[in-house]
C-alpha cells in the first residue's frame, strides 16, 4: 500500500501530520510507501524532532504552496498548482500512490479529486461518508458535504456506496439503509427524496425506508442517506451538541465536593475514558470521499496525530477491501432503475 499524505493540511500541520505518519509507518502492516507532501524544509524540521530514525517507507515530495481553509477551492486550485493537496492527488493519478489523506480544506480536497481522478464508472457525484456513533454502534452518514444539490439517482448511489462501506469497512452484516426525511411515512419528504425512495426500494439493499434524525443515534439504522447540504448541517449540529454536552458534564461533575469525589472515582475506574472512546471522532480518523477513482480520506481540520494515524489506517483498509471495485459492480445493478 502506497499512501500520499497532505503534510500541510489542517490546523496543526505539519507537526501532527508528521507525528501521525511516523506512527502509521511503525504500526500498520502492509505499508510500502508513505509520501509526505508539502514544504520539504518544514517536514524535515518536524521529522528531526522525533528521536527515532525515519522509517524507510517515508518519502518527502516537495510542494511549495498551501491552500488555506478560507480560500475558495476552485480559485485556489487554479492559482496554486503546486499546492500540497494537488500534488498528493496527482501521486494517485500518476499511479505512484493508491490513496490520499488530507486534513486540509475539504472543498479543495473534493475539487482536486474530481479534477484529477474523476468519478468511478456509474457514479454521478461523490459523497463524503462520515462515521458517527450511536447507542448501538457506529453508522455512516452520507453525503456530509461534497454534493449539496442532488438528484434522486445520486441519493440512490449514496445508499449503495454507504452500504458497501458499512459492510466491508465497519463490518456490519447486511447494513440497514435509511433515507433522511421529515417523517417515516413513504409520502413524506421532498420531490427528490420521494423519487430516491422508489429507486432505493428496487436496489439490492437492505432499505428500511425513511428515517428521521433522531433514528441515527438510537441505533436503528446503519447508513443514513441525504444530500450534502442536509448532511453537513446534521454533522456540524451533532458536533456542536456533543461539545456542549461535554462542557455541561464537566461543570456538573465539579460543582460540589461530593461530585468531585464521584468524578474522581469514575475517572479512576476508566468509565470516562470509555465514554470518550465512544464519542471521540479521532477514533474514526477521517471520512472517505466515496465515488472518485481512487481512495481519498478527508480528516477533520483539527486532527491530532491520533486522528492522522487512524485516517491512514482507514485508507489502508479501503485499499485492502477494494471498496471502489465493489461500488462499481453494485451500481451497475441499479442503473436500469434510474
Amino acid at each position: 500500500m502506497r499512501i500520499s499524505i497532505d503534510a500541510m493540511g489542517g490546523d496543526y500541520a505539519p507537526a501532527e501530520i508528521v507525528a501521525g505518519t511516523l506512527q502509521a509507518a511503525e504500526e500498520l502492516d502492509g505499508i510500502e510507501k508513505l509520501f509526505l507532501v508539502g514544504d520539504e524544509t518544514a517536514i524535515r524540521t518536524e521529522l528531526a524532532k522525533h528521536p527515532r530514525s525515519i522509517p524507510g517507507c517515508i518519502e518527502i515530495v516537495h510542494a511549495s504552496e498551501v491552500i488555506a481553509m478560507d480560500e475558495t477551492p476552485a480559485l485556489a486550485l487554479r492559482r496554486k498548482k503546486d499546492s500540497s493537496i494537488m500534488r498528493s492527488v496527482e501521486l494517485v493519478k500518476d499511479g505512484r500512490a493508491d490513496a490520499i489523506y488530507s486534513a486540509g480544506s475539504t472543498g479543495a480536497a473534493v475539487a482536486a479529486s474530481l479534477l484529477r481522478l474523476r468519478t468511478l464508472e456509474q457514479v454521478d457525484r461523490p459523497a463524503i461518508a462520515t462515521v458517527m456513533p450511536s447507542i448501538k454502534g457506529p453508522f455512516v452518514l452520507l453525503d456530509a458535504g461534497a454534493t449539496p444539490d442532488c438528484t434522486p439517482h445520486m441519493l440512490a448511489e449514496f445508499g449503495v456506496m454507504g452500504s458497501i462501506y458499512a459492510e466491508h469497512i465497519l463490518g456490519i452484516d447486511h447494513p440497514r439503509v435509511g433515507l433522511m426525511s421529515i417523517g417515516e411515512e413513504d409520502s413524506k419528504g421532498s420531490k427528490s427524496t420521494k423519487e430516491a425512495f422508489q429507486i432505493l426500494e428496487q436496489a439490492r439493499l437492505n432499505f428500511i425506508g425513511n428515517v428521521e434524525s433522531h433514528d441515527m443515534f438510537e441505533g436503528s439504522v446503519d447508513v443514513v442517506v441525504c444530500d450534502g447540504f442536509v448532511g453537513n448541517v446534521v454533522l456540524k449540529t451533532s458536533e456542536g451538541a456533543a461539545h456542549a454536552m461535554v462542557q455541561w458534564i464537566k461543570e456538573v461533575f465539579v460543582s460540589t465536593p461530593v461530585r468531585k469525589i464521584g468524578a474522581g472515582i469514575l475517572k479512576a475506574s476508566g468509565a470516562i475514558a470509555d465514554l470518550k472512546q465512544k464519542i471521540d471522532p479521532e477514533v474514526y480518523g477521517g471520512a472517505p470521499l466515496l465515488g472518485v477513482n481512487g481512495v481519498v480520506i478527508i480528516g477533520h481540520g483539527s486532527s491530532s496525530s491520533v486522528a492522522v494515524y487512524n485516517g491512514i489506517r482507514v485508507a489502508s483498509e479501503a485499499i485492502n477491501h477494494g471498496v471502489n471495485r465493489l461500488i462499481e459492480a453494485e451500481l451497475k445493478a441499479i442503473t436500469p432503475a434510474s
